[in-house]
C-alpha cells in the first residue's frame, strides 16, 4: 500500500544521541517500521525487518498500525498510539507521508519499508550531525528491574528530549484468515506492545527504575530505551538507542 515514492527528510536542529551498553555494541540506528497484517505491501518489509535484527548495529522495530483494520481483518498486534506517531512523524516533516510499509529512520528520515537499500541511505544520511555519540545511555537488567541512566552531555544548553522504554515481543507468528494476506502466517519482528515514558531529559544525569513485572506481558521478552528530541506528539531525532533482553 506504498502511496508515494522513497522520500528522504532530514530536520536540521539539535539532535541527540543515545549509545548503549547491552545488546547493540555501537548502534547505527533506530528503524520504525509502521506495518499492518492488512496490507499485502507489509511482508516483505515485515521479513527485512526480521533480517535486519540480525546485524547488531542496527534496532529495528516493529509498530503495527490500525487504520487498515476496515479491510476485513483487524490487526491483532495494532495500537493506536502506533498510528498517531506515525502522523506526528508525517506532521513534524511537513510532508504527510502516511502510509504502510513505511520505514523511520532514527526518527529524521523515511522511506519505503521494503527497501533495504533506501533504508542503509538513510541510516548513512542521519550520521551528517556532529552531535553523534554525545550522550551515553546505559540499560541494565537485574534483580527484577531494569535500570536507565541516562549521562550529562557536556553543554546543557538546549538538551531536551524525553526518555521512553517500550516493551517488545521479539518474534510473534500471525496466522491471518480475511483481507489481503489471508491464508498467509507472518512473523513479526520486535514487535512494541507497550510505550513507557521514563521521564524527561534536560542534559543533566538521569535515572530511572521499571519493575520487570510491570512491563512483562503478552509474550514480552525484550526492552528498547530511546531517548528522543521533541515530544510523542511532535517527535524529533533518535540518534541511538538501547535493546536488552529481559532473560
Amino acid at each position: 500500500m506504498t502511496t508515494s515514492r522513497v522520500l528522504f527528510s532530514l530536520m536540521a536542529a539539535a539532535f541527540l544521541f543515545v549509545t548503549h551498553s547491552s545488546a547493540n555494541a555501537n548502534p547505527r540506528a533506530v528503524i520504525e517500521l509502521f506495518t499492518s497484517q492488512g496490507c499485502s505491501s507489509c511482508p516483505a518489509a515485515d521479513k527485512l525487518i526480521a533480517a535486519l535484527r540480525a546485524d547488531p548495529s542496527l534496532i529495528p522495530l516493529s509498530l503495527p498500525i490500525d487504520y487498515w483494520d476496515y479491510l476485513g481483518w483487524k490487526d491483532t498486534l495494532a495500537l493506536p498510539g502506533h498510528t498517531a506517531r506515525q502522523r506526528a512523524y508525517s506532521q513534524v516533516r511537513g510532508d504527510r507521508e502516511i502510509y504502510t510499509p513505511q520505514a523511520v529512520v532514527n526518527g529524521i528520515a523515511q522511506v519505503i519499508g521494503s527497501d533495504r537499500a533506501g533504508i542503509e541511505g538513510a541510516v548513512a544520511q542521519s550520521h551528517n550531525y556532529p552531535s553523534s555519540l554525545s550522550v551515553p545511555l546505559q540499560v541494565r537488567v537485574a534483580d527484577e528491574r531494569v535500570s536507565v541512566t541516562v549521562t550529562p552531555r557536556e553543554s546543557s544548553e538546549d538538551a531536551r528530549g524525553e526518555v521512553w522504554l517500550c516493551a517488545l515481543s521479539g518474534s510473534v507468528p500471525v496466522t491471518i484468515t480475511r483481507g489481503e494476506n489471508r491464508g498467509r502466517t507472518i512473523t513479526y519482528t520486535n514487535v512494541v506492545r507497550r510505550w513507557v515514558k521514563l521521564g524527561n531529559w534536560k542534559g543533566t544525569s538521569e535515572s530511572f527504575t521499571v519493575p520487570v513485572d510491570a512491563i512483562k506481558f503478552d509474550g514480552v521478552d525484550a526492552v528498547a530505551v530511546i531517548l528522543q528530541s521533541g515530544s510523542f506528539e511532535k517527535p524529533g531525532a533518535i540518534m541511538g538507542a538501547s535493546l536488552t533482553s529481559l532473560y
